[in-house]
């Protein structure tokens, strides 16, 4: 088959180098859509996102339409394509482009489906303390993630997973995925089932704001969040009137006194206000919640790089007793009418 591919972040590149390789047996990528060059990093030097840099260093046209006109289908359909295929491009696809391609357009949605609809299940997932989650091949519509589903591949969210380690995981799952449809796909045989639209959950585009931390809540919900928003758009505290990063956390439940020998729980108990600082242990930076302990592994400091907690806190000291500033959490999901 004649394949398009559409998309703009690096999760897709294990994905391409499939195709580029032992996928060639059921598709030959042809031409590639992807976003406009964008100002990055700190100095907001323009440069070209990873799928362009794959696609020229593999000698493809690339496409990069500010928006998707009846211009950019005509683009579309001069490739001749069987199908086109999408994975995080971007943009959302009007009705004369997702037809054009001979058998239609197929997209890799990095949840499963009909849960986490929407532009960053990926985090929300993890926020939300699944245990798992996936990515799931369907049909493009016009809605938002409701096409037919074809076949999905699962992925476990262990409990210190960042959103890094979830979405390298789940890049990594869509080649044997892919090898097991593709060939059907062509053949006309791949079955696609309707999702349950009564059951689906939205999720949005994050914000800087969602960064924020009420340590009155359980440190459960406090570890999830933080490891679900790394590495953006990251969880941070004020700290000596710097901002500081969280970069991942796990929960320490309520010390229990009979499972410590009978008498006296560990020293870092929340019998304090939440957000003190309680000290810290071998294995991260110790912080009071409603119900529990906060255990921060890794942190960084403005222009710093991230640090495990005890490399940090040698340069970075903070005193038992100290009192972080608790910030509303905003919701991620978006509430169904």
């Amino acid at each position: 088959m004649r394949l398009v591919f559409l998309g703009s972040d690096a999760i897709a590149l294990p994905l391409l180098n499939w195709l580029a390789g032992e996928g060639q047996a059921h598709a030959r990528v042809v031409a590639v859509f992807t976003q406009p060059d964008r100002p990055v990093g700190r100095g907001q030097k323009v440069q070209p996102n990873a799928i362009k840099t794959w696609a020229l260093a593999h000698g493809l046209p690339v496409l990069q339409p500010e928006k998707i006109t009846p211009a950019a289908s005509a683009q579309l359909a001069a490739f001749a394509p069987d199908v086109a295929l999408v994975m995080a491009y971007g943009h959302l696809l009007p009705d004369d482009f997702i037809v054009t391609p001979r058998l239609g357009t197929l997209n890799l949605h990095t949840s499963l489906l009909p849960k986490y609809r929407g532009a960053s299940p990926i985090q929300t997932a993890i926020a939300g303390r699944e245990q798992e989650t996936g990515v799931t091949l369907m049909r493009i519509v016009r809605e938002l993630d409701a096409g037919p589903v074809a076949d999905a591949a699962r992925v476990p969210i262990a409990p210190q997973d960042t959103a890094l380690e979830v979405e390298t995981k789940l890049a990594a799952a869509c080649v044997p995925l892919l090898a097991r449809t593709l060939p059907t796909f062509a053949a006309g045989t791949l079955t696609f089932t309707e999702q349950d639209h009564g059951a689906a959950t939205f999720c949005r585009k994050l914000k800087k704001e969602d960064g924020a931390l009420d340590f009155t809540a359980p440190p459960e919900v406090l570890a999830a969040r933080i490891n679900g928003l790394f590495p953006w758009p990251a969880c941070s505290v004020e700290i000596k009137g710097q901002p500081v990063k969280f970069g991942s956390a796990t929960a320490l439940g309520r010390p229990d006194p009979e499972a410590t020998g009978g008498g006296r729980a560990p020293s870092f108990a929340p019998s304090r206000a939440p957000g003190e600082i309680l000290g810290h242990d071998a294995e991260g930076l110790l912080i009071a919640t409603g119900d529990g302990v906060l255990r921060v592994r890794h942190l960084q400091r403005p222009g710093g790089k991230l640090l495990p907690a005890a490399e940090f806190l040698r340069g970075f000291p903070l005193a038992p007793g100290t009192a972080l500033l608790s910030r509303p959490m905003s919701v991620l999901l978006v509430p169904t009418k």
